[in-house]
């Protein structure tokens, strides 16, 4: 089975529209055999939930249940709207937010306890060597599975971003994206000094991901999926992309 996640950012801002997207998607997703996952702003995650072909994705969450915490969205909030998956560690959330590893690291512990499915998201800003795989994206899964129980694993997601690639229409290659499996999968692999947990995690690439190239990455053995963003909220592209992975 293969992931297709939709991870709209805050380019949906009228609840028209934010309904519209859904019944044109649950629709495309009623016909195919792929987990569909739509991951709204958080405003529009009760009407999400409203349909029955697809998954539902929170874009952030913070890892405490309640305080004196203004503006943060809780993991017991989530859980009564009975959200199953949440994007963490997103480039976005690292640049524009400031959130560290740390921070990120502590966020995922508490949504896999929660029992919540974690999107992880890693990717370098750079690439010095075009076909390398920067050592800071190991060093990035090291940082946010820290203390993570392996049992944990079964419920995360690893999707693959460089952030050079995301929104500028110039993806990585499938070639590259399947290295970055296979790296990511080893780092997991020697975290938990077993093979087979680096194994077991379901991986994703993101950035500039599109109908004109999804079938390059999911086409990979090795490859789970693909997390879109400017593409997932482009009328007739998402369910373009649904259809063509089946």
């Amino acid at each position: 089975m293969k992931y297709i996640i939709a991870n709209w950012k805050a380019y949906i801002v009228s609840k028209k529209d934010a309904l519209l997207l859904l019944d044109k998607t649950n629709k495309a997703a009623k016909k195919s055999s792929s987990e569909v996952i739509v991951c709204p702003p958080y405003t529009f995650l009760a009407d999400a939930k409203k349909m029955k072909n697809i998954r539902i994705g929170a874009q952030n969450v913070f890892y405490a249940d309640k305080g004196a915490y203004t503006g943060e969205v809780t993991l017991p909030m989530l859980k009564e709207l009975d959200i199953e998956y949440v994007i963490l560690g997103h480039s976005e959330r690292r640049g524009y937010f400031s959130e560290t590893d740390e921070v990120i690291n502590e966020k995922v512990k508490a949504a896999l306890k929660a029992g919540l499915k974690v999107i992880l998201c890693v990717g370098e800003k750079e690439r010095k060597e075009k076909n390398v795989i920067p050592e800071i994206v190991a060093e990035q899964v090291r940082a946010d599975l820290k203390g993570v129980p392996k049992s944990k694993l079964t419920d995360l997601l690893v999707a693959y971003e460089p952030i050079w690639a995301i929104g500028t229409g110039a993806s990585d290659t499938p070639e590259n994206a399947y290295q970055a499996a296979l790296y990511i999968r080893k780092t997991i692999g020697d975290i938990y000094q077993n093979v087979k947990a680096g194994k077991s995690v379901k991986f994703l690439y993101g950035g500039s991901v599109n109908s004109q190239n999804v079938m390059d990455f999911v086409g990979y053995i090795g490859i789970d999926g693909v997390l879109v963003g400017g593409a997932s909220v482009k009328y007739g592209e998402f369910e373009e992309m649904i259809r063509l992975v089946g």
